[in-house]
């Protein structure tokens, strides 16, 4: 489950913390309870860089294993242990993995993006590409080197632990309530793309079946009730579902950024000529 394993005070009872979730989401994007996103959105960089810190925290904490750490990546990345262990197979969880995090190449920014007023779209391209580095590059190179550098040579990759429980171990090992820190943070990390997926989704909905104010209302039901039910199952199910979901979209994206590559770059290229003009 999701709901922080079988010690959690919600063990068993996924379905509570996803009709919360659900309830809470529903009032933001139904209701119009327009604070509640407002806070999330000074909440979320504020979580994002306490983060950071306290990454950075713990790596500073047990420097003596950095070398050792990196020296690890290169050795399993380009030996044989690496190839026996199948590159390809790695590769595809990698991909998977990536595309989870940051969304490059599927298409979702631009729909974020559109929503701007500018008189230079290229502008908006190029500070999306901020995005993924950020969120991948940076942060998630943050929590590698977390569980490289505490969680591996303090054995706790021998137990159970997966995924963000074995972050939050990791963190756990210098510090007894960075947990809670690192539920928090995730908690407001998901009820941002939360929001923010809606946003996708409905005017995907509303593309296809047109605009108003009861079809809209219909998808965002519905979208709640997958939030509710995506809580009650195994988080292995959810990320295969999400997998299977995000190759189908970004399969025709990545086609189409092919085929408009020559309208991208003569945009760029004029947008990037009218700076150095000025």
């Amino acid at each position: 489950m999701i709901t922080g394993g079988e010690d959690s005070l919600l063990a068993g009872r996924g379905w509570l913390f996803g009709l919360a979730l659900a309830a809470v989401i529903a009032a933001v994007i139904i209701g119009g309870i327009q604070s509640i996103a407002r806070v999330a959105a000074v909440l979320v960089p504020i979580m994002g860089l306490i983060y950071v810190f306290a990454a950075l925290l713990v790596i500073g904490l047990s420097a003596e294993h950095i070398l050792g750490a990196l020296a690890l990546v290169m050795d399993d990345a380009f030996t044989g242990q690496a190839a026996s262990g199948g590159i390809l197979g790695a590769m595809v969880i990698g991909f998977q993995r990536a595309l989870f995090s940051n969304e490059a190449g599927i298409g979702s920014a631009s729909i974020a993006h559109s929503a701007v007023k500018t008189e230079a779209p290229a502008s908006e391209g190029i500070a999306a590409l901020l995005e993924p580095l950020i969120d991948t590059v940076i942060i998630c190179s943050l929590s590698s080197l977390v569980i490289l550098t505490t969680a591996i040579p303090q054995g706790l990759m021998g137990s159970e632990l997966v995924g963000i429980e074995l972050t939050s171990a990791a963190f756990a090992w210098h510090f007894s309530w960075a947990p809670y820190v690192i539920a928090v943070a995730a908690l407001l990390f998901a009820f941002s793309s939360a929001l923010a997926w809606s946003y996708y989704g409905l005017k995907g909905w509303s593309y296809l079946v047109g605009e108003g104010r009861l079809r809209a209302i219909f998808f965002q039901m519905i979208f709640c009730g997958f939030i509710a039910l995506g809580c009650m199952l195994e988080i292995r199910a959810v990320l295969d579902f999400s997998d299977a979901m995000t190759f189908l979209i970004a399969l025709p994206n990545i086609l189409m950024l092919y085929l408009f590559a020559p309208m991208v770059r003569r945009d760029v290229s004029e947008y990037i000529a009218a700076i150095k003009a000025r």
